[in-house]
């Protein structure tokens, strides 16, 4: 029997503090487990640390899990939650991907501080996103618009829009609701 506290290890933005404290409630409602039972233990990465410049510059998506992979592998976390699409495609030896939260809404969230579409822009509208997928898609959609890299927590990315550094962005609307 386990006396000690399972740790669970992932990033601190408010949108993986709450995905780890879903997974904890979920633990303990599937195996009868106190909330004492589990340590959510909160890793700074890279990738949060460094915000100025694209991740394809800096390196890539492993900028938000090497810490946690290095934890992981010496002993010092149980298990970790992180969003699945900011995960390597290569993991290192040892570690798995072995379980998944129910799947959330797969759409984007338009948000904008003046209008209610992506296509109410004006033309030569700034767009603030870090995806490349998000990036080719504005650009596809609306080849007028200035797509520029956009980083940065929700929080973050809501208050550059907020403070004008762009006329919108996108989100993930899975994010957005679990937050």
């Amino acid at each position: 029997m386990q006396t000690k506290p399972f740790r669970i290890g992932t990033r601190g933005s408010p949108l993986a503090l709450a995905q780890a404290h879903e997974t904890r409630s979920r633990l303990m409602a599937a195996h009868g487990l106190a909330e004492d039972m589990f340590e959510i233990v909160v890793l700074s990465t890279k990738g949060d640390r460094i915000t100025d410049r694209s991740l394809a510059l800096i390196g890539g998506k492993g900028l938000f899990t090497e810490e946690i992979e290095a934890q992981l592998s010496s002993g010092e976390l149980d298990f970790a939650v992180h969003s699945s699409k900011d995960m390597p495609t290569k993991l290192p030896e040892g570690l798995h991907l072995s379980a998944f939260l129910p799947r959330e809404d797969i759409r984007d969230a338009f948000i904008g501080r003046t209008a209610k579409r992506l296509l109410d822009l004006p033309q030569g509208a700034i767009v603030g996103s870090a995806s490349l997928r998000r990036q080719a898609l504005i650009r596809r959609l609306r080849p007028d618009l200035n797509v520029i890299v956009f980083r940065g927590q929700v929080d973050t990315r809501l208050g550059k829009l907020a403070a004008g550094e762009a006329d919108a962005t996108l989100l993930a609307f899975a994010g957005l609701k679990r937050l």
